[in-house]
């Protein structure tokens, strides 16, 4: 069940960087750079957010097994 968990966390992460790559993609082609940057920034904040959340998770785990109260 954990593991279904960082499964979809994974996809979660892909899938807004197949979504920032189509973006970009798409507004370069289209002469709109500064907003193709744009997107891309705000996917690697999105991306980091999340990694964020599981480094959190990471070290409330670390904390609980090396607890000694």
């Amino acid at each position: 069940m954990d593991v279904d968990v960082k499964i979809d966390v994974l996809f979660q992460i892909a899938a807004v960087g197949i979504i920032v790559a189509v973006l970009n993609q798409l507004l370069t082609k289209s002469e709109r750079s500064e907003q193709a940057l744009m997107v891309t920034i705000v996917g690697l904040v999105i991306v980091l957010l999340v990694v964020v959340g599981e480094i959190k998770t990471l070290f409330d785990t670390i904390k609980q097994v090396f607890s000694f109260v």
